[in-house]
């Protein structure tokens, strides 16, 4: 969501007149993030966040857009993408794919209590069961063989330890999802992103209120046990030694599981469902940290902090699913 392509407000008004959304009020770039451009997108019929996409192609878009039409449509919490006039939920805009979704109401909790993951937790389950008529398939772009193929890339930027700490975790995967009982688990469409600040919350902190889910563009196909691990691994650790909190994960994970209960499968990977996800992140905060690509606000995250999760995930012990 950094800003890579500057819109100028003419540019943006000839944009709008393909969307029945009113007149142009305000634009503004949002810095957070980095892999597209983002823009708050206000007029005289409301508020929506407008996506330049930076890396997916019109090809592959199809798949986010209307997977989150599809949960919208459902009741689940995420942006509605806003239809064209000419039917089409995907435009183009400085030559490059481009969308526009309704913005959500409330803000991210940046240090998530036990009432934020119940409601998080029961979003992600009733999220995952909806997703399961999404007709539409394409695999979690940032999966295994993405991990693959990066690392060489990435490799000469390690020390010796964590080169073997990499090359381990990495091993450990290749041979745990080649394996039948990782090809049988329960999958679907899911978010694969869902860290606290896709997650939007009205009211109180002692009463929050489920705002949404937002930013699925990381979205895949993959194993619903992978996507809890992505979240728990964000919203239930101390952040700075990445540690489980057991009282969060456990209210997280027994209230997905009494929305969409967990197999005996999906216990026994649980933990090393929980080194992928380390993995996954940690793979692509080394890749744009050491090879970053130019943007206007560019804010590459510290990728020791996937480090020390994946550590943790791999050295101590880990809580088992209800």
């Amino acid at each position: 969501m950094a800003v890579f392509t500057t819109l100028t407000l003419p540019e943006t008004e000839a944009f709008l007149t393909e969307y029945d959304l009113g007149e142009l009020v305000s634009l503004r770039g949002i810095t957070a993030g980095i892999e597209n451009t983002n823009y708050f997108l206000t007029t005289t019929k409301g508020e929506y966040v407008l996506t330049i996409f930076e890396v997916l192609t019109h090809e592959q878009l199809p798949f986010y857009i209307e997977l989150m039409h599809h949960l919208a449509s459902q009741g689940v919490k995420v942006p509605m993408p806003q239809t064209r006039k000419d039917g089409k939920r995907i435009g183009t805009l400085k030559n490059k794919p481009s969308s526009v979704v309704t913005r959500l109401s409330g803000g991210y909790e940046a240090s998530p209590g036990i009432k934020h993951c119940i409601i998080a937790a029961q979003t992600q389950a009733q999220a995952h069961l909806a997703a399961a008529s999404f007709p539409v398939r394409q695999p979690n772009l940032r999966g295994l063989d993405w991990w693959q193929a990066t690392y060489p890339s990435i490799e000469p930027f390690l020390d010796s330890e964590l080169k073997q700490l990499y090359q381990t975790s990495l091993n450990e995967q290749i041979q745990t999802q080649g394996s039948a009982l990782w090809q049988n688990l329960p999958e679907g469409p899911c978010h694969c992103d869902m860290f606290r600040d896709n997650v939007l919350f009205d009211g109180t902190f002692e009463n929050p209120v489920m705002g949404g889910v937002i930013d699925f563009y990381f979205a895949g196909c993959d194993k619903w046990i992978f996507d809890v691990a992505v979240a728990v691994n964000d919203w239930c650790i101390e952040r700075e030694t990445g540690a489980l909190r057991t009282e969060h994960a456990q209210a997280w994970l027994q209230a997905y599981h009494q929305i969409r209960p967990f197999t005996a499968e999906e216990r026994e990977v649980w933990p090393v469902a929980l080194r992928a996800a380390a993995l996954r992140f940690w793979t692509s905060r080394l890749y744009d940290f050491f090879i970053p690509r130019p943007a206007q606000t560019l804010k590459p995250h510290d990728p020791t902090h996937f480090e020390r999760i994946l550590k943790q995930r791999t050295y101590s012990t880990i809580p088992a699913l209800p």
